[in-house]
């Protein structure tokens, strides 16, 4: 028996659905009904939905979480992070002990490493992730290494570059559809690098190092090879969308002063704004992370061409 966690979300939906096409036996926690089948209602906080999700169980898939990857702007949310994603992952790894589960994969992020800067960054990178919910993710990470060493249990934790896919909720899928209405700004070219990886790859991944011993104890970046800029990505999405080339592009200096003009306004209102020095410079500067690590140790690479992951998220 195989449980997935998160399975009525974006990347746990997908996991199950796999599995389940594989013939597994598939558990999902979930925390209200789908009718998927075989589901319990429950979430991370609930120690008996947990233990009873457990029960019988071989492997855990943990995809739940709170992935909201941007500053916290209050303790509420910066609570709400470390509860779910740091405490939630303790709670599930005690029911999975309790419960003799012998494997357990994490989903974890990129965002639980210091910035990279310009560099590609490997899974060595010094330094602490800034945000509450890479400290929260980078704390579940050394939980599940602590479990696997204590008890013995085949451990994994995969650091996800930015996932995209059909229907994914996240920013590139956003900006496909901005795109896709004309109302996304041409962005500059800065030379910036974006790690991304598709859904699929990532499906793939989780199931592979449940079954290598070879990844036991291990954490590793999933990320795509290919690593674009912002303005490549701009005009990624608008010719797998059939849009003609665009010539011409914002000003970077502009775009930086919205950004901190953002910036202000969310200081005042105390709540965000579509348009920050935060996400400016997700889309000017560079978040390249190496999968080289996962490539040399178990042969694994992601597969999905940028080309053909935008237009399966777009469907077209």
């Amino acid at each position: 028996m195989n449980l997935v966690t998160g399975s009525g979300g974006f990347v746990g939906s997908r996991v199950a659905q796999h599995l389940s096409a594989e013939g597994r036996n598939v558990r999902r926690l979930v925390r209200c009904v789908t009718g998927a089948g075989n589901e319990i209602v429950g979430d991370l906080v609930d120690p008996d939905a947990l233990r009873l999700a457990c029960e019988g169980v071989n492997a855990v898939f943990h995809c739940a979480g709170y992935a909201h990857a941007f500053s916290a702007l209050g303790e509420d949310e910066s609570r709400r992070h470390w509860q779910i994603n740091f405490e939630g992952t303790r709670n599930l790894l005690e029911a999975a002990v309790g419960a003799g589960v012998r494997r357990f994969v994490f989903l974890s992020s990129v965002k639980a490493m210091a910035e990279p800067g310009e560099s590609s960054a490997d899974e060595d990178l010094a330094g602490e992730p800034p945000t509450a919910y890479g400290q929260s993710k980078l704390a579940a990470e050394q939980a599940v290494i602590d479990v696997g060493l204590r008890y013995g249990m085949h451990v994994v934790n995969l650091r996800l570059a930015m996932v995209y896919g059909s229907g994914g909720r996240g920013n590139l899928e956003r900006m496909g559809r901005l795109v896709r209405k004309g109302l996304f700004p041409p962005l500059p070219e800065t030379g910036n690098r974006r790690s991304l990886v598709h859904v699929n790859d990532v499906v793939s991944v989780m199931c592979r190092v449940a079954e290598d011993d070879r990844a036991n104890g291990r954490t590793y970046i999933v990320a795509s090879p290919e690593a674009p800029s912002g303005r490549q990505l701009f005009d990624a999405l608008r010719a797998a969308q059939g849009m003609p080339p665009c010539g011409w592009a914002i000003p970077e200096g502009f775009l930086r002063l919205a950004g901190r003009l953002g910036d202000v306004v969310e200081r005042m209102a105390r709540r965000r704004v579509p348009l920050d020095s935060e996400v400016v410079s997700r889309l000017l500067d560079s978040a390249c992370y190496s999968p080289a690590r996962i490539e040399r140790d178990l042969g694994l690479r992601a597969q999905v061409p940028l080309t053909e992951g935008l237009r399966e998220m777009l469907g077209v």
